[in-house]
C-alpha cells in the first residue's frame, strides 16, 4: 500500500466508516416507527450522506487543528483513531489544499444527495450539517483559551444532531426525536471526557483547556462517571417511549458502560483508560443495531 494511500485512510479515519451510516440509520429507522414511508433508496440515500458528512468532519477537524497536531508527545490515541498512525496534515503527508478540496467535495456531495429528499426533509438535514461543522470549528477553537468548559458542553453537540439528522431524514421535530438527544448528549459527553483523559499528555502539549487540563484527572473520572449516569437515567426514560426488547440491548449497554467506569476509575496511565474506549464504542454499536433492528421485530 502507498504511503499516499496510507495517509488518506488516516485522514479519513476509513476504518471506521460503518459507523456513521449506522448511527445515521439509527435515527431514520426510529423515524419508520412513527412516521412510515420506509425504502431501501432512503436507507441508501441516508447512509451516504452519513458517510461523506462525517467524513468531511474529520477533515476540517485535521484542518483546524493541523498547527497544534505538530506537538503530539504520546501516539496512542491517534494509533487507535487512525490505521496507521499518522496525523497526515501535521506531518505534511498530505498537502493543505488537497485536504481542504477533499472537504468540499464531500461535503458538496453529502449535500447533493441531502438535497434530493423531500423537502422539508433536504433543509432540516442540510441545516443540521451545516450547524454541525460550525459547532466544530467552534470546539476546536474554543478549548485553546477557556477557564470554563463552554467547547465541551456547547460544541460537542455536533455527535449528539448526528442520529437527529438520520431521524429528520423522514420524520419530523417532535418530542421523540427530543428524547433521542437527550439520550445520546450525555454519552456524547461521556465519549469526550475518555478521548480527553486518554490524550491529556498531548494536550498539556498543545495547551489545550480540556476537562483533565481544566480540572484534573479524577475530575475527569467524574465527568465521565456523571454524564454516564445522566445517560442511563435518560436511556430509562427513552425506553418507555420506544418498548420492546430494546429494554435487554439497553441493559447490555448498561453492564458494558459500567465496565468501561471501572476500567476508568482504577486507571492511572492513558495506557490504562485506552482499554476503555473499544468497550465503550461496542455500547454504541449495540445501541445502533438494536434501533435498526426494532423496526423489523
Amino acid at each position: 500500500m502507498s504511503s499516499s494511500l496510507k495517509a488518506y485512510l488516516d485522514l479519513t479515519r476509513l476504518h471506521f466508516c460503518i459507523v456513521w451510516p449506522l448511527l445515521f440509520c439509527s435515527g431514520l429507522f426510529l423515524s419508520f416507527l412513527r412516521y412510515g414511508g420506509f425504502s431501501w433508496i432512503l436507507v441508501a440515500k441516508a447512509a451516504l450522506i452519513a458517510l461523506f458528512g462525517f467524513e468531511a468532519g474529520f477533515v476540517l477537524n485535521d484542518l483546524v487543528d493541523m498547527e497544534l497536531d505538530k506537538r503530539d508527545v504520546e501516539p496512542d490515541l491517534t494509533k487507535y483513531w487512525r490505521p496507521f498512525g499518522c496525523r497526515p496534515l501535521a506531518s505534511g503527508a498530505i498537502p493543505v489544499e488537497n485536504a481542504r478540496t477533499l472537504f468540499f467535495v464531500m461535503f458538496g456531495l453529502a449535500s447533493i444527495i441531502a438535497f434530493t429528499l423531500p423537502y422539508p426533509h433536504s433543509v432540516f438535514v442540510f441545516g443540521i450539517m451545516v450547524l454541525s461543522y460550525g459547532l466544530e470549528y467552534y470546539y476546536q477553537i474554543q478549548k485553546r483559551d477557556q477557564d470554563f468548559p463552554l467547547a465541551q458542553l456547547i460544541g460537542r453537540i455536533d455527535f449528539s444532531l448526528f442520529p437527529v439528522a438520520g431521524y429528520l431524514s423522514n420524520g419530523h421535530p417532535d418530542m421523540m426525536v427530543l428524547m433521542y438527544f437527550l439520550f445520546f448528549y450525555p454519552f456524547a459527553q461521556t465519549h469526550l471526557g475518555i478521548n480527553d483523559i486518554i490524550d491529556i499528555n498531548n494536550d498539556i502539549a498543545r495547551n489545550l483547556k480540556t476537562i483533565p487540563t481544566l480540572y484534573g484527572v479524577q475530575n475527569t473520572k467524574n465527568w465521565i462517571l456523571g454524564f454516564t449516569l445522566l445517560h442511563l437515567a435518560a436511556s430509562a426514560w427513552f425506553y418507555t417511549t420506544i418498548g420492546g426488547f430494546l429494554i435487554y440491548t439497553f441493559a447490555v449497554g448498561a453492564l458494558i458502560l459500567l465496565v468501561v467506569n471501572l476500567l476508568i476509575q482504577r486507571g492511572k496511565t492513558p495506557q490504562d483508560w485506552l482499554k476503555a474506549l473499544p468497550l465503550f464504542h461496542a455500547t454504541l454499536f449495540v445501541y445502533m443495531a438494536s434501533l435498526i433492528a426494532n423496526y423489523f421485530l
